[in-house]
């Protein structure tokens, strides 16, 4: 973090410097503002960013409890098992009583 006076720096420098690090503008030695860089990020980004209700949802999910790749990975195959329509196979037994093909 670089820290400036107001009165040695210009808007444009200013900006500039702030797209690789913070800057601290300083007024009679005490900070008065913040310039961070924001180039490359959009405006969800930003707004995201800024938005104390967005960061007290990420905390409140940080603290539940997480389960693993291969864990979630199951939960998707046994899903995926449950929703699958019966075989050809099974259907045609049950409305014809006798196995495919006899």
């Amino acid at each position: 973090m670089k820290v400036m006076s107001l009165e040695e720096t210009n808007l444009d420098a200013c900006v500039r410097k702030a797209q690789h690090e913070k800057i601290v503008i300083t007024r009679n030695g005490r900070p008065v503002a913040l310039v961070v860089g924001v180039a490359g990020l959009d405006e969800e980004q930003l707004e995201f960013g800024s938005n104390p209700e967005f960061w007290r949802l990420i905390t409140k999910r940080r603290r539940q409890p997480t389960i693993t790749r291969a864990q979630l990975e199951e939960r998707i195959r046994q899903s995926d098992e449950a929703e699958a329509p019966p075989k050809f196979e099974t259907v045609w037994n049950y409305w014809t009583g006798s196995p495919l093909g006899c």
